[in-house]
Parts: C-alpha cells; structure tokens; sequence
C-alpha cells in the first residue's frame, strides 16, 4: 500500500485569535522538497486574512483532478503510439450546496487543448479521455462531478 504526504504548517504569529482575525497563510511540505505558499479563498475569507497570490484548498483540489486526469491521458496516448506535443488545460470547478446543504467542489470541468505531432480520429481522442478518466486516481476518490469537454 502506498502512503501519500504532506505537512501543513500554520503559526499564528501573535495575531489575534478567538475573534477569527488571524492570518490564514500557511505552508504545504512535501516529501520531495517542494514548498507551496497556501491560503484559503479569498471568496471565502477576505483580504488581509486570506492572501489571493497564494494556492486555496478548492484551487488546488482542480489542480489534483485536472493533472492526474493529464498523466494518464499522457501514458494512455503512448500506449496507443500518439504524440502529444503540449497539453493545456483550463480546468474550472464549481462550489455548490450538497444535499445536506454544505458546500462542495460540485462539479469540475476539464477543457484540454492539446497539440498532435499527428491528430487521432475523434472517436480515438474520446476514448482515450474516458480511459483517462477511468484510471485517474483522484476522480475515483471524489464525490465531485467531472466533465470532460473533447475540443481535440
């Protein structure tokens, strides 16, 4: 079994805090050395105590979907013997209630561009993505709805 992690490192720094008006500015560490400068959403939080130049949760949930769903669409494609010279996806999510009426990450949509040293057929490129799809590890993790828009 394989173990996935990540250290979430907030300090307070003296702001105040039983009033909520403290920083929500953080750190995520990974195990390979990579820092990231995060923060919640500014939609949710605002200004100075969220800062919009750094990663939110939600944003980075998009993030996690969108490029596992890119990593195996990239080996699938190999497998299949077709080159991809670039890959370019503007992945929207959208927040919304859940039946119990919390919000939720309700729906992701996947909108790759991608660049074919030699075009597939369309009914190849589908397939691929719903192979894709299938495999990812996230999206077989998640409640959340994922489309997928095929413009290649």
């Amino acid at each position: 079994m394989m173990q996935i992690s990540a250290q979430i490192l907030w300090q307070r720094n003296n702001d105040s805090f039983l009033d909520n008006r403290y920083s929500r500015s953080h750190q995520w560490k990974f195990d390979g050395g990579a820092v990231c400068s995060a923060s919640a959403s500014p939609h949710i939080v605002r200004p100075p105590l969220s800062d919009e130049t750094f990663v939110d949760p939600e944003e980075a949930f998009v993030a996690s979907i969108a490029s596992c769903h890119m990593l195996w669409f990239l080996s699938i494609a190999a497998k299949n013997n077709c080159i991809i010279e670039r890959y370019d996806d503007k992945a929207i999510g959208v927040m919304a209630r859940n039946d119990a009426g919390k919000l939720m990450v309700a729906n992701v949509t996947l909108s790759p561009k991608i660049t074919w040293k030699e075009t597939p057929s369309t009914e190849q490129v589908q397939q691929m993505h719903d192979d894709a799809h299938e495999e990812c590890f996230i999206a077989n993790s998640v409640k959340t709805k994922i489309f997928i828009e095929v413009t290649s």
